[in-house]
């Protein structure tokens, strides 16, 4: 009984995890990328998370990408006179 106490409850990286799919929901892609990063960090202390990982980092990859394209059409939209 003791036991499934103890190993009930989520580790970090799990909640960082759920909380950067929930900013990632809500369009927060900032925050998003925060928390996987700080999940990532978490899970280095795990060696058994290995496909936990690898979908954190495709997701980190993604964010990326988003932010990067976000960038580029403020940068093109804001230069751009004839563009209103």
């Amino acid at each position: 009984m003791v036991r499934y106490l103890l190993l009930r409850r989520t580790s970090l990286s799990t909640q960082l995890f759920v909380k950067g799919i929930r900013a990632e929901n809500s369009g927060l892609y900032d925050e998003a990328v925060t928390s996987y990063e700080n999940a990532l960090s978490a899970m280095k202390k795990n060696w058994f998370h290995r496909s936990f990982k690898t979908k954190v980092r495709e997701k980190l990859k993604v964010l990326h990408t988003i932010n990067t394209y976000k960038r580029d059409q403020d940068f093109i939209r804001k230069n751009n006179s004839w563009i209103s």
